[in-house]
């Protein structure tokens, strides 16, 4: 036994030997704790190797928080507050010895060909464990480095956490009839993890095409395609944008296309390919109600196509979507279903049937494509 004092001590003596020495990182610091410290008991020999192993190949004492399976996204702000989101309000968890955080980000963006510097001050990338990071430096983030890691969900959520019974057999009867769905909300408030809900009523001899930014979405079915966007390397990689991407899946011979996020110009491919037969298809936008989610859809393309008039985009709009479901985050936290909406095909302002209202199922599908 040693004093807990020393195990701080024990751990930055084992980091600044083992980082010396070449091989596995794990098997590096193992040996040089039980060389180091040959008296300390079993609980002080696992924490010295956990944290010595996170500070020399992984998040540091980020790790210890990502490794809690309630936590949903860990925050670092002014470069040294750590936060948590369990699913309520964040909480302040930790602080950062000073500089930690851009020592921690330079080790695991340059494996990914990623830089982050005051000539390229934002990143956004997944991690080798499948958790996506968000990170800005000064000048753009004026307070200090600021870094947002979403964990990544190795299990689906089941659909009736977002649903009483009645709503979600609405929902199930939409995917079943291959309805072209949008899912839309704000912030955090479980696009992604409903989308992929939704995308797990679909049938398992279905083939789907997942196309995101970032990888997020976690599917069970197992003819699944997944194609990530990535950004220009710093060693001259081209980048592949969304868009192309889009354009590589219909030649993959989807059933269904999943779209993570509408986010730019890609959204006028999908919607082409959804007026071309691709019928069941998901995707998710940030909206504040299911009608806006249109509306956003719509300057979406406005901007990926500047010479269409309005009638035009809103006709095709209102003819390639044909269900919106929106979300709320309560204040506990709870991610439920607060409406969804038939389309209405139309040239003029969105409209739409209501399927669920409230939270309440209010009526039934009608404009299938099956």
């Amino acid at each position: 036994m040693i004093p807990h004092e020393s195990v701080d001590r024990l751990v930055a003596l084992v980091c600044s030997r083992a980082a010396a020495v070449h091989g596995d990182v794990h098997q590096v610091v193992v040996e040089q704790v039980d060389r180091l410290a040959p008296l300390a008991s079993a609980d002080q020999r696992r924490a010295a190797i956990a944290q010595a192993t996170a500070r020399l190949d992984g998040l540091d004492a980020l790790d210890e928080h990502l490794r809690d399976p309630r936590i949903d996204e860990v925050m670092v702000n002014r470069g040294r507050e750590v936060w948590v989101d369990r699913g309520d309000a964040p909480q302040r968890v930790a602080d950062l010895p000073e500089g930690a955080i851009d020592i921690v980000l330079e080790r695991v963006l340059g494996p990914l060909g990623k830089r982050l510097d005051r000539t390229t001050p934002i990143v956004d990338a997944r991690l080798a464990n499948g958790a996506r990071i968000c990170a800005v430096v000064a000048p753009v983030a004026v307070d200090g480095t600021t870094v947002s890691i979403r964990r990544h969900r190795s299990r689906q959520i089941p659909i009736d956490r977002f649903a009483d019974p009645p709503c979600v057999a609405v929902l199930t009867d939409i995917v079943q009839r291959r309805a072209n769905v949008l899912v839309t909300g704000a912030t955090s408030s479980g696009k992604t993890t409903l989308l992929a809900a939704m995308a797990g009523l679909v049938g398992p001899h279905e083939r789907m095409v997942v196309i995101e930014d970032t990888t997020e979405l976690v599917l069970g079915q197992l003819h699944v395609v997944r194609l990530e966007a990535r950004a220009a390397g710093v060693d001259g990689v081209r980048s592949i944008e969304t868009a192309e991407l889009v354009r590589t899946a219909l030649r993959l011979r989807p059933d269904r296309l999943i779209v993570g996020e509408f986010r730019g110009t890609e959204v006028l491919a999908v919607l082409q390919a959804l007026n071309t037969g691709h019928d069941g298809s998901l995707a998710t936008c940030h909206a504040n109600s299911a009608l806006d989610g249109l509306r956003r859809v719509e300057t979406l393309v406005m901007q990926a196509s500047p010479t269409w008039p309005l009638i035009a985009i809103r006709r095709q709009v209102s003819r390639s979507i044909d269900v919106v479901v929106h979300l709320h985050r309560l204040p506990d936290g709870t991610r439920r279903v607060a409406e969804a909406v038939e389309v209405i095909e139309s040239d003029g302002e969105p409209s739409g049937r209501p399927l669920i209202s409230s939270g309440l199922a209010v009526g039934t599908l009608g404009r299938g494509r099956r």
